[in-house]
C-alpha cells in the first residue's frame, strides 16, 4: 500500500519549506529511516526520511521548490505500483504566513520602504528571502526571481539591496537566472586532491559569517578567571547523586546569564542604527553538528535555576545533532557562547552573531601563574574572550563587563544552588 509522506511542520513560525535536494529519486530502494530529501527553513536544514521500508514511486516537487507543511512530498510504495492518489499543488495550498517568535521581537523601525501589504504583492519569496526582506526592512516596488516559477530568493533581493542606490530602487530590475545547484559527488584528481560541493548549510553559515565581518566593527577583548571554585563544584556534582549532570559549560553559562543581568547593556541586539537592550535573557550557544554549527537558544534563561539551565541546554544540543531541533529554538538569541574549551584550546576570537552586539568565548582551563600579596602562585584559569561590536560597545564597558563575568565565576559556588 503507498504511503505519502508529507512535509513536516518544523516549529511554530514555519509555515513552508524549500526542496534544498533529493537525496533519493522516483524508483530508489529505501528502508525505513533513508533521508529522501533535504529541506530547509530560513534557519536550518532538515531530512525527511522514509517511514518505511519500500519504493520512492513518487515525487511532487523539484529542487529549490518552496513547498506548504503538510503537502505530500513524496510517496513510498511497492515496486511497479502506481499513485493513484491528488497530486499536490503549491498554488492550492493556503498562503504562508509570517510569524516572528515573541521571544525575539523588537520594537519596529522605521522603514522608508513601506513592506507589502499582502504575499500576493510581495510575490513568492522563499523563506530566507522573506527573512532577509525583513531583517532589512527592505521592500523593493518588483523584482525578478531566479528561483522555480520565478519565485524571490534571497540572492536577489541581496543583489539588489547592495547595488549602487539607483539600481536598488528601480522598479525594472532584472536579474539573470541563476541556476540551481546540484548535489556534486566527490571526485580525485590525478594529484590526489579531492573536491566535493558544499552542502546547503555549509553555504549559510559561510555567508553569515562574511555577513557577521562586513556588517559590525568588532574588537575581542581576552582574560582569565580563577577556575578553582568551578573545578571543585564540579567535582562534588559528579560525586553526588541524585542531581542533574551540570558541566563547566552549563557552570559559566550560568555565570554569564548572571553577568548579563548585572550589566544589561550587553544583551542587545542593534538592527537599523538602533539599539534593543533586552531585560529578558535568551541565551544561545554554539553546537558543533554533523551538519556544520548550529545555535540553539534557552529562551528565558534568566529565570532557570543552574539544574534546569543544564538539562535545556543538554536536551537541545541533542536535538541539534540529531538534526530534529526546532526553528522556533534556532532564532530568538540575545546573546552568544561559544565554548571551544573541551577540545584544547588555549585562546580563539569568536564572530558576532548579528544583530547581537556581543559573544562569549569560553577557552581550556589551564595552569597559570600569578602574584599574589607578591609572591608567585599557581592558579588554574579559564580563558575569556569577549568579542564586541564597536558600533554599540566601546571598548571600556565591554573591559567592566568581562570583569563581571570573572567575578561571576570565581563566585559560582555562592551563585549556585543545586
Amino acid at each position: 500500500m503507498a504511503t505519502p509522506v508529507e512535509v513536516p511542520k518544523l516549529g511554530n513560525t514555519v509555515e513552508e519549506c524549500l526542496v534544498s535536494r533529493w537525496v533519493k529519486g522516483r524508483g530508489d530502494a529505501v528502508a525505513a529511516g533513508d533521508v529522501v530529501a533535504e529541506i530547509e527553513t530560513d534557519k536550518a536544514t532538515f531530512e525527511v526520511t522514509a517511514p518505511v521500508n519500500g519504493t520512492v514511486i513518487e515525487t511532487f516537487f523539484e529542487q529549490g521548490a518552496l513547498v506548504p507543511v503538510f503537502t505530500t512530498l513524496f510517496v513510498i510504495g511497492e515496486p511497479g505500483e502506481k499513485w493513484t492518489g491528488e497530486e499536490p499543488s503549491v498554488s492550492a495550498a493556503p498562503a504562508a504566513k509570517v510569524n516572528t517568535p515573541a521571544a525575539a521581537a523588537v520594537p519596529a523601525v522605521a522603514s522608508p520602504v513601506a513592506a507589502p501589504a499582502s504575499r500576493s504583492e510581495a510575490g513568492a519569496f522563499s523563506p530566507r528571502a522573506r527573512r532577509f526582506a525583513e531583517e532589512h526592512r527592505f521592500y523593493p516596488a518588483a523584482v525578478s526571481g531566479s528561483g522555480p516559477g520565478g519565485r524571490v530568493m534571497e540572492e536577489d533581493l541581496r543583489a539588489l539591496y547592495y547595488a549602487p542606490a539607483g539600481a536598488i530602487r528601480s522598479a525594472k530590475s532584472q536579474l539573470p537566472a541563476v541556476p540551481a545547484k546540484k548535489s556534486v559527488p566527490m571526485s580525485r584528481d590525478a594529484a590526489g586532491t579531492s573536491a566535493r560541493a558544499t552542502s546547503t548549510i555549509r553555504d549559510k553559515i559561510a555567508r553569515r559569517m562574511r555577513e557577521s565581518l562586513s556588517s559590525t566593527a568588532q574588537y575581542t577583548l581576552n582574560a582569565s578567571a580563577d577556575a578553582a571554585g568551578l573545578l571543585i563544584l564540579r567535582a562534588r556534582i559528579k560525586a553526588s547523586t541524585g542531581v542533574p549532570d551540570i558541566n563547566l559549560n552549563d557552570l559559566v553559562t550560568f555565570c554569564t546569564i548572571r553577568a548579563l543581568l548585572d550589566v544589561p547593556a550587553l544583551n542587545a541586539e542593534y538592527i537599523e542604527g538602533r539599539i534593543h537592550t533586552h531585560s529578558e535573557v535568551h541565551i544561545g550557544f554554539a553546537c558543533d553538528t554533523p551538519r556544520g554549527l548550529l545555535v540553539p537558544v534557552v529562551r528565558n534563561a534568566h529565570t532557570m535555576p543552574i539544574g534546569d539551565l543544564a538539562t535545556a541546554m543538554k536536551a537541545l544540543t541533542s536535538q541539534a545533532v540529531q538534526g530534529t531541533i526546532s526553528p522556533d529554538y534556532l532564532s530568538g538569541g540575545t546573546f552568544t557562547i561559544s565554548n571551544l574549551g573541551n577540545l584544547g584550546i588555549e585562546s580563539f576570537t569568536p564572530l558576532l552573531n548579528p544583530p547581537q552586539v556581543a559573544i562569549l568565548g569560553v577557552s581550556a582551563v589551564q595552569v597559570k601563574p600569578v602574584r599574589r600579596q607578591g609572591r608567585l602562585e599557581f592558579m588554574d584559569a579559564i580563558g575569556l574572550s569577549l568579542t564586541c561590536d564597536h558600533q554599540v560597545i566601546d571598548g571600556a564597558p565591554g573591559a567592566r563587563f568581562l570583569q563581571v563575568v570573572k567575578e561571576k565565576i570565581e563566585s559560582v559556588e555562592r551563585l549556585c544552588t543545586i
